[in-house]
């Protein structure tokens, strides 16, 4: 259930029974040739949504303006700096825990909002707080690896790409897309994890079309629904057990 179409009576309802609450985190940025510009919003809606249908939870709605400021060489993208998205997300946090919910689960959908959305769980110890990527679970990683290999990339990836198309629709392949990108180095995907990459103009010159190391063009729609499926199936599971038992360490984290 989506918190925003609920009446505020079946809110207290809920959060009398003990209820938790998911909220999804994603961007408003470029997602290469092929991608939607809410990509990272919109896998994390659909995901928060097909997991809280399995685990009885209520989806509060998506924080879609985060920290990308890498990606403003690219018409559409929307950045907001580190400073606000972490008062936005706080405050939303807290109004949230101010209503009563027993537990809240961070599903998050962007690599630049970890260091941030991490910083203010911590600030915030006597909170049951859960922060998670729908990409930090094996069942997820085994398909991504399976299909894309090294060449899931780190941006525009293949396997965000294919949850959108399955989800919501599939723009036309530009000729040039059809062609791998420059493949990145271990060293390159080390160094810039949790998106650590450089100003905008520089950003932009080294990635042109907007695809980091990420062949887009092998995302299917097919894909995408059994990436959804997994990633759903999973984060309920990992939902349940917090519920239930308050649990508050993160997933060990894949490099993103």
């Amino acid at each position: 259930m989506r918190l925003d179409l609920m009446t505020w009576m079946e809110v207290e309802a809920y959060v009398a029974g003990g209820g938790g609450i998911i909220l999804p985190v994603g961007s408003t940025e470029q997602h290469g040739p092929m991608g939607l510009i809410g990509t990272d919003a919109l896998c994390a809606t659909v995901i928060a949504e097909r997991a809280a249908d399995l685990c009885d939870a209520v989806v509060a709605p998506t924080l879609a303006l985060t920290p990308a400021p890498f990606n403003m060489g690219f018409p559409g993208t929307i950045s907001i700096s580190e400073e606000t998205f972490a008062a936005l997300a706080g405050e939303t946090i807290d109004a949230l825990s101010h209503h009563g919910f027993r537990c809240l689960y961070i599903l998050n959908a962007h690599g630049a909002n970890l260091s941030p959305l991490r910083a203010l769980v911590e600030a915030r110890p006597g909170l049951a707080i859960r922060l998670c990527s729908w990409w930090d679970f094996d069942a997820v990683n085994a398909l991504r690896q399976e299909w894309y290999g090294d060449w899931e990339g780190m941006h525009a990836t293949p396997s965000e790409i294919a949850i959108t198309q399955a989800a919501f629709r599939q723009p036309t392949v530009p000729d040039a897309a059809r062609t791998a990108p420059r493949a990145l180095s271990r060293d390159y995907i080390r160094d810039h994890a949790g998106d650590r990459h450089g100003p905008p103009d520089e950003h932009r010159r080294d990635f042109p079309d907007g695809r980091v190391g990420s062949h887009s063009a092998l995302a299917r729609p097919d894909h995408g629904e059994a990436l959804i499926a997994a990633a759903a199936a999973a984060i309920a599971h990992d939902y349940m057990l917090f519920h239930a038992s308050d649990v508050r360490e993160e997933p060990e984290p894949s490099h993103r």
